[in-house]
């Protein structure tokens, strides 16, 4: 009996812990069912289907490739938020970086006077001094701060060249933010003027890398125009502006629509200025050209507050009363209207005795002055102010002294002067009651400028013709060679001639002064230009005596450029002494081919060591060789 009992206990005890193990391995299964089960739920949810949950016990084990190593970190976090974060095995790996694209490299470039501040990423295999010291050098002892940050991917092929081009932009640019990619540079800037913002303009289109595509906008201060002036004309011709000037851009749409509404069709030169004589001058523009419109012909022309509006011979007096009336009630405040209904003209027989003077510019600056003058003194006056404006040696006197010439004549003439001078070709008819002005320009604001010359001059109730064609060929700015360009004229002027320096000095002989001229003409007409002058000598002589007059040369040769009002400041010279012979030091022919001067473009790869052959121009030198071994070779 106590056997069975004692057996009963055990085994009583021994069902119970069955039991309980039973019990515990169930419950460990739940919850590591559910846990995986809310763990995917969890992770695909935040959008990391890649990856794969498995179950060992409590544990939650994390598989799959991740795209990046942020994405697997924010895997593993997720988990962490559903079960333990210790109870989470991280068995993920992570895609090869290299399957990426390599990021887009960017450089924001700010410069002012405050100095150059750079921010963005860059190859690692940029030249990371070079850049610095061209940076360096352009801010010009001003601050530079550098925030580029670098990256271990391929360079893109056209990085560099968009790189060096935007450099050349800010050197041209003292106040600018450049925008640089691979394949986009986009230039802001402030200019100095409307000139220089299209000088800027073609010259910055000029040097565009190929594959790289350029945005420029640059903004200009307005110029302040006095008189403030607008010139409408509706005529058999069709209307048109001579000249057209608006304070605002909303005031120059309002005046455009305006004419557009008068019948006035394609691009209108209206120019944005200040000096505006009242707040209200648009408003007083528009109801001109409104009322020029409803006459069906006729002249208006507001000078500052004053309007002076001509209607055409024939006009019916009710018509013109009707439309004066209205719009003198219509003006402005501070506008005063001057109307003016001419008779219809009778036929007269021609009078060849009527006081004329003609003024012609040839396309090659020839200038010859005919007709009527008053006196010696109006005649002398006349001579020297064409002097003045196109070169003694190209006037060519043709006028004669009469009599009895209408009061005002001599201001007349000089204003037709004037006015030519604006012209690149053309002709001036001065008439004893009208002005006739023709020909071509490659400024496109020149009948603008040319009307209020005239106004201001002769007065609002002048009458002229203007024909003024706008050439683009004509154009400086728009004809601006490039820098190639530029450097392959050098060459065109310079075969067969030689620069020549007094034997073994840096004193240019009087041979080789033409050549300097002729240099400076086309480095003048070539705007802003970074250029090495470089002086090389043969081999005879010290080395170090060689060196320093090649470099006394090519300083002789940058002073000859600086006198010749060259604007040289971003020019270097620079003395090789005896380095890269381009001929054999052996013979005579040789060392006279090494006595050289050479002009290159300075690209900012040169300035980093390299040497840019397809941008370099030489310039012989012809010199003795001294007598003396110890005397430098030149």
């Amino acid at each position: 009996m106590r056997l069975s009992a004692i057996f009963i206990r055990i085994l009583a005890f021994s069902v119970a812990a069955a039991g309980s193990v039973a019990a515990a391995q169930l419950t460990v299964a739940t919850v590591e069912d559910r846990s995986v089960e809310a763990v995917q739920i969890t992770l695909a949810e935040d959008g990391h289907d890649w990856a794969d949950v498995l179950g060992d016990g409590l544990q939650v084990i994390l598989e799959g490739t991740a795209p990046t190593e942020a994405v697997r970190f924010r895997a593993v976090a997720a988990a962490g938020t559903v079960v333990d974060a210790s109870r989470v095995i991280d068995n993920m790996s992570v895609v090869d970086q290299a399957a990426f694209d390599p990021p887009a490299f960017k450089i924001e470039i700010l410069r002012n006077d405050s100095g150059v501040s750079l921010i963005g990423l860059i190859p690692e295999a940029t030249n990371r001094d070079a850049l610095a010291r061209q940076i360096t050098r352009i801010a010009g002892g001003q601050n530079v701060t550098d925030l580029l940050e670098t990256g271990d991917y391929p360079m893109p092929e056209t990085w560099r060249p968009a790189v060096d081009f935007a450099l050349i932009a800010l050197e041209m640019l003292p106040r600018s933010k450049i925008s640089v990619s691979a394949t986009r540079v986009t230039v802001n800037g402030i200019s100095d003027s409307s000139a220089e913002k299209r000088r800027l303009e073609a010259a910055l289109a000029a040097r565009r890398p190929d594959g790289v595509t350029l945005a420029v906008e640059i903004s200009a201060p307005r110029p302040v125009i006095s008189p403030f002036t607008a010139r409408y004309i509706l005529d058999e011709f069709g209307p048109r502006f001579d000249a057209c000037v608006a304070d605002t851009d909303e005031t120059r749409d309002q005046i455009i629509a305006a004419a557009n509404a008068s019948g006035l069709e394609g691009r209108v030169n209206c120019i944005l200025g200040l000096g505006a004589p009242s707040q209200d001058w648009g408003q007083a523009v528009v109801l001109a050209i409104g009322a020029i419109t409803d006459l069906g012909g006729g002249t208006v022309t507001l000078a500052d507050t004053d309007v002076v509006l001509v209607a055409d011979p024939g006009t019916p007096q009710d018509v013109f009363d009707n439309v004066v009336g209205v719009l003198e009630n219509s003006l402005p405040g501070a506008f005063a209207l001057s109307a003016e209904l001419p008779p219809m003209p009778t036929a007269v027989e021609e009078n060849d005795d009527a006081p004329r003077f003609t003024a012609t510019l040839s396309p090659e600056g020839a200038v010859q002055l005919r007709g009527r003058v008053p006196d010696e003194m109006a005649n002398l006056v006349a001579r020297n102010f064409a002097a003045a404006k196109f070169g003694q040696n190209n006037v060519t006197m043709g006028t004669r002294i009469a009599e009895n010439l209408p009061q005002g004549w001599s201001v007349r003439v000089l204003a037709g002067i004037e006015a030519l001078s604006e012209l690149s070709n053309g002709s001036v008819i001065v008439d004893a009651d009208n002005m006739v002005i023709r020909g071509n320009t490659g400024n496109e604001d020149a009948p603008a400028e040319i009307s209020r010359l005239l106004i201001e001059k002769l007065g609002q109730g002048v009458d002229f013709e203007l024909n003024v064609t706008y050439v683009e060929e004509l154009d400086p700015v728009a004809g601006l060679p490039s820098p190639e360009q530029c450097i392959a004229q050098i060459k065109t002027i310079t075969e067969g001639r030689k620069i020549t320096f007094d034997p073994g000095s840096a004193s240019i002989t009087s041979a080789g002064q033409p050549i300097i001229d002729d240099i400076a003409e086309v480095l003048r007409l070539c705007g802003d230009l970074r250029v090495r002058v470089a002086g090389y000598t043969d081999s005879q002589g010290r080395e170090e005596m060689n060196l320093r007059l090649s470099q006394d040369r090519a300083d002789a040769v940058l002073t000859a450029l600086r006198s010749r009002r060259v604007p040289v400041s971003t020019f270097e010279a620079v003395g090789y002494g005896i380095a890269d012979p381009i001929a054999d030091n052996a013979t005579e022919e040789g060392r006279e081919a090494n006595r050289r001067i050479e002009f290159s473009l300075i690209l900012p790869e040169d300035e980093a060591g390299s040497n840019d052959e397809t941008a370099t121009e030489e310039l012989e030198t012809d010199d003795e060789t001294p007598q003396d071994g110890e005397v430098a070779g030149d």
